[in-house]
C-alpha cells in the first residue's frame, strides 16, 4: 500500500501526535519515513528604530534555524529508531512550508504524507491559512491529517 511516508513537523504537540502516528502506520506497512521542517527566511533589519546589533546576523540565524530544526525533528529520529524503521530528514530556509513538504513529496517519492490538522495558530494562521490545508488544496500526494 503506502511504502514512503513523510511527516512535516514544526515541533509542536500537534506535530508529535502526527509522528506516533506515523511511526505506527510505518511499523504496520513496513514503510520507510521522511521528516521534514521548514524554517522562515533570514529578514535583515530594516528600521533605524530597532537597532541592528539587536538583531542577529545572518550566520547567527541560519545556526538558530539548524537547531531549532534538529530539536523539532529529534522526536521522529528516535521514535523511528525505537521501531526500527529507516528515517531521513530534510531541513530547508522557506517562507512556505507547504511548498517545501510537496516539493520534498515529489523528490523523495513519497506516497502519503502524514500531519497534523494544524500547528502554528492564532492570527498567523487565520490570516496565511492553514499549512495543511495548502497541502491539501496544492498536493498530488494521499494526506492523512491527525487532529
Amino acid at each position: 500500500m503506502y511504502t514512503h511516508l513523510l511527516v512535516p513537523t514544526d515541533g509542536s504537540e500537534r506535530s508529535l501526535k502526527a509522528i506516533t502516528t506515523a511511526v505506527g502506520l510505518a511499523k504496520s506497512l513496513d514503510a520507510r519515513i521522511t521528516g521534514v521542517f521548514a524554517t522562515p527566511e533570514y529578514l535583515p533589519p530594516l528600521d533605524a528604530m530597532f537597532p541592528a546589533y539587536a538583531m542577529p546576523s545572518r550566520e547567527e540565524y541560519e545556526k538558530q534555524a539548524a537547531v531549532e530544526a534538529d530539536m523539532a525533528l529529534k522526536p521522529l529520529r528516535e521514535a523511528c529508531a525505537s521501531a526500527g524503521i529507516s528515517c531521513e530528514t530534510r531541513t530547508a530556509i522557506n517562507n512556505h512550508p507547504y511548498q517545501l513538504i510537496l516539493t520534498t513529496a515529489k523528490e523523495r517519492h513519497c506516497d502519503l504524507i502524514v500531519m497534523a490538522s494544524h500547528g502554528r495558530g492564532g492570527l498567523t494562521s487565520l490570516l496565511l491559512g492553514s499549512e495543511t490545508q495548502k497541502v491539501l488544496t496544492h498536493g498530488q500526494v494521499a494526506v492523512l491529517v491527525v487532529r
